[in-house]
């Protein structure tokens, strides 16, 4: 396989804190010799474990972005023990754009892992997570939030996995994180996904959706900085005591979860995030915007449950998930 062209500006192996790039050469109209300069920083403090945590994976998702430059500027050498590699902006093209996926290739880079040295920016991008920051990983995070078009209940997220003994782990770093709920979550669109390539390394992996409509409340970044710190305090590379409070325990047992909309209009929701709903309650009606003459289509709860994620803003496309509903469990 072809060598990626990313250089990286940051030494890993070096003790020290460094603030670089990963320099991806991208040749343009306004730039020939032109590059992709996605920032990184790197903290190094002797033999350890190695966390790996990410903002922008998606570009229009903001708390992982600001909790981790705070963290990069914040974090004492001192008190850590391994090493810490911090981007809050994976997806730079993306981030810059402020849009979910890449204006140079249209790539969503949480669907193209393994990614390609020789591919578009995108596939470059990932495949450089794919072959040289996970393999130096213990410990990853991601973080999410609703972007534009979804708000969530604030959570930390972990998956149901083949091997329970990874699965316990992850379970575990995603209640140290301690999000004011933690999700068992399904995923309806898995294929490529960065969290797939993470659990498939073995990685102890958490996610996050913290929220959405495109911007971030005081809350939602308090969330995202306590987390980042409290799963660093969990792998034993900072030192300290998790900052804990009560967390709700969420599930989504299988695709009923999800509601679609059969068709496009205006969405009149009958229900708020963290409402319990109950099977055939009323979650919606979607308004058809040429035709005001006509009945609203009725979308009714497939399941009981706490509506965790509902569409945003307020105009539908056909095939747009609408409300997600999950099941509430004891730890």
């Amino acid at each position: 396989m072809r060598d990626n062209p990313i250089f990286a500006t940051v030494d890993f192996d070096k003790d020290g804190v460094q603030h670089g790039h990963l320099r991806l050469p991208h040749s343009r109209n306004d730039s020939a010799w032109g590059s992709i300069m996605i920032p990184i920083c790197v903290i190094k403090n002797g033999h350890g474990p190695c966390a790996l945590f990410t903002g922008a994976n998606h570009g229009d998702e903001y708390e992982g972005p600001l909790a981790l430059v705070s963290l990069a500027q914040e974090i004492d050498r001192a008190k850590i023990t391994g090493r810490v590699i911090l981007l809050p902006f994976m997806n730079q093209p993306a981030f810059a754009a402020g849009t979910r996926v890449s204006p140079l290739d249209q790539g969503n880079m949480n669907r193209v892992f393994p990614g390609r040295p020789d591919g578009t920016p995108t596939q470059k991008i990932a495949d450089y997570f794919q072959r040289t920051l996970l393999p130096m990983a213990d410990i990853v995070l991601d973080f999410h939030s609703g972007g534009k078009t979804l708000d969530f209940l604030p959570f930390a997220a972990s998956h149901v996995l083949d091997d329970k003994d990874h699965e316990a782990r992850c379970r575990a770093a995603r209640n140290a994180f301690n999000a004011p709920f933690s999700v068992e979550m399904r995923e309806i669109d898995a294929l490529g996904m960065y969290d797939d390539a993470a659990e498939t390394m073995g990685k102890t992996f958490v996610t996050t959706e913290l929220g959405g409509g495109g911007t971030t409340t005081p809350e939602t970044v308090r969330i995202a900085r306590k987390g980042a710190r409290n799963l660093l305090i969990h792998a034993g590379i900072l030192a300290g005591t998790l900052d804990l409070s009560p967390t709700r325990y969420l599930s989504q047992p299988d695709t009923s979860c999800f509601h679609f909309a059969d068709e496009a209009g205006l969405i009149d929701f009958a229900v708020n995030l963290g409402d319990r709903v109950q099977t055939e309650d009323l979650l919606a009606r979607i308004w058809d915007i040429h035709h005001p003459e006509r009945a609203a289509k009725v979308v009714k709860a497939q399941t009981d449950g706490i509506v965790t994620a509902r569409h945003y803003p307020g105009l539908v496309q056909a095939g747009d998930c609408l409300t997600v509903i999950s099941v509430e469990h004891a730890p």
